[in-house]
């Protein structure tokens, strides 16, 4: 229940989607803080026993707490995807994939400079949290995006990043490894805290450089983005100081993409003055064009990716959620190593989705959620290796596993951006999110929990209430399961990326995403 309430705070993000269109990026940050502040803050009253609290207290507490990343990463994640719409998959598996990693940077800081203690974990998540978002806070937000397919010195930034953040996640793995089997002296400890910190704030390198060694203005060519809805709810309060990215990014994917969207706004206004179209009647946007939610929520297209990603995530969630005990289970009585291993794939899995999805969606035109179809077949095979309860297995289950997650995660959401747009994006993105705690709830708490508990029960007769479970029977109806449902995910998979291919091949003719409406008007 705990893994749910986890999931639960972590993922249902649909107050910060809704205010991310009017709210400035800053103030999400600092409601984010708020909600750390007070939900680790109220943890760590209770653990430290300052104030004896009820269970349900502290589930709610959990909830506000893990709550703070939902709003944090709209506010990261919607505004870079608007200030750099050309490059939405390298961008959300950047962001993503740090996401991932931060969880070996708090292994690492709780077990090398914090003591193991968990008073001193919840106390520097409550306080350290909402300091970080002070320092960083008038640094995220909208700026005008590059519009030019060929910007060599964007690419070679986002080339440097993802280096670092790949150095970061293999010497992080390392770290822990090296921490977890031999016995480190304090000032060993120290340094390799010290290094994890460097690699950390390795990106900071770029604005540096972009401050100390500015490049020339070059004369802004014609863009072929067209501005489809107003940027004032989006950039504040101060309307005068608003800059013009949200706007311009958000028309990057306006789009008509059906074989049927032939007919020109100049053949409707016909259509309509001999009184064969009704005026009062206006065409809903099209796959491609800026969505609202509502207008998304009764298109099939978006129940399929939503139905496609509870299947591989849900169930990828449902390991990730039980691992410590999955391994046990098993005899890997070390734990440790396999959540870093599995984490460090994780992080792998996003960097790599968005990095591949976005090279061929440019070079084949082809759809990125094909990458979910290829990954739910492989973790397919996975969950089928979990069943058989193999300790000599368990490493390459997990590591197959810990890749084909992220992957799920860092293709989903330049795939709705592209499909629904960017006006609500922030809202789609966060109910997207929803199949985590969804997915926690079917698989994890009622299904895996309730066999684990029976096989439990099964093997310690007349013990009220055992907690350990062994062999390959704890969990293998559950990894049955879990593989039926991404067979299932596999074939929706095929008939979603057959309806949007037709999709793809408009918005990445020319190689870049592009509006055919604005080039239309071009020509």
């Amino acid at each position: 229940m705990l893994g749910v309430g986890n999931d639960v705070g972590e993922n249902v993000g649909l107050v910060p989607g809704v205010l991310a269109n009017r709210l400035p990026p800053w103030l999400i940050l600092v409601i984010g803080s708020a909600c750390a502040f007070f939900g680790f803050g109220t943890l760590w009253v209770a653990v430290t026993k300052t104030v004896a609290m009820p269970y349900w207290v502290l589930w709610i507490a959990l909830c506000i707490g893990t709550n703070s990343s939902a709003w944090l990463g709209t506010a990261a994640l919607v505004t870079n995807m608007r200030n750099f719409p050309l490059s939405r998959g390298t961008v959300a598996g950047l962001i993503k994939g740090y996401v991932a990693v931060s969880a070996a940077v708090y292994t690492e800081t709780f077990n090398g400079m914090l003591g193991n203690s968990a008073t001193n974990l919840l106390l520097l998540l409550a306080l350290g949290i909402p300091t970080a978002c002070i320092v960083v806070m008038y640094f995220v937000r909208p700026c005008t995006p590059s519009l030019e397919e060929d910007n060599s010195t964007e690419h070679s930034h986002f080339m440097y990043t993802q280096i670092s953040s790949v150095v970061l996640g293999v010497y992080l793995l390392v770290a822990t490894i090296l921490g977890d089997t031999l016995k480190l002296s304090q000032a060993v400890t120290y340094l390799l805290f010290g290094i994890m910190i460097l690699l950390l704030l390795a990106p900071l390198a770029i604005p540096i450089k972009m401050t100390l060694y500015p490049n020339k203005q070059t004369k802004e060519k014609p863009s072929t983005l067209a501005p489809s809805y107003s940027t004032d709810s989006l950039s504040g309060a101060d309307p005068e100081n608003s800059e013009p990215l949200l706007g311009s990014a958000s028309a990057t994917l306006g789009t008509s993409v059906h074989e049927s969207d032939d007919s020109t706004d100049l053949d409707v206004l016909l259509a309509e003055g001999e009184g064969a179209v009704n005026l009062k009647k206006k065409r809903g946007p099209r796959r491609g064009d800026d969505f609202t939610f509502l207008e998304a929520l009764v298109k099939a297209d978006f129940w399929l990716l939503f139905i496609v990603y509870f299947c591989g995530v849900g169930t990828g969630v449902t390991v990730l959620n039980n691992l410590a005990q999955v391994g046990m289970s098993v005899g890997a009585n070390d734990t440790t190593i396999l959540l870093c291993l599995f984490g460090f794939c994780n992080f792998v899995g996003r960097i790599l989705g968005g990095s591949l999805s976005e090279y061929f969606v440019r070079s084949r035109m082809l759809p990125r959620p094909f990458w979910m179809m290829c990954t739910q077949i492989i973790m397919v095979v996975t969950f089928l290796l979990f069943a058989t309860g193999l300790h000599s297995l368990i490493y390459v289950s997990t590591t197959l596993l810990g890749i084909c997650y992220g992957v799920q995660f860092a293709v989903m959401i330049p795939t709705v951006s592209e499909l629904f747009g960017l006006k609500d994006f922030g809202l789609m993105y966060n109910f997207m999110l929803l199949v985590n705690p969804l997915g926690a709830f079917f698989f994890s708490a009622l299904l895996a929990g309730y066999i684990y508990d029976k096989e439990a029960a099964r093997q310690h007769p007349g013990v009220l209430e055992p907690s350990n479970c062994y062999g390959p029977d704890c969990f293998r109806v559950t990894f049955y399961v879990c593989a039926i449902v991404c067979c299932c995910g596999t074939l929706l998979s095929v008939l979603f990326i057959a309806r949007i291919k037709p999709v793809y091949q408009m918005l990445y003719a020319s190689g870049s995403f592009r509006h055919p409406r604005s080039q239309q008007q071009l020509h």
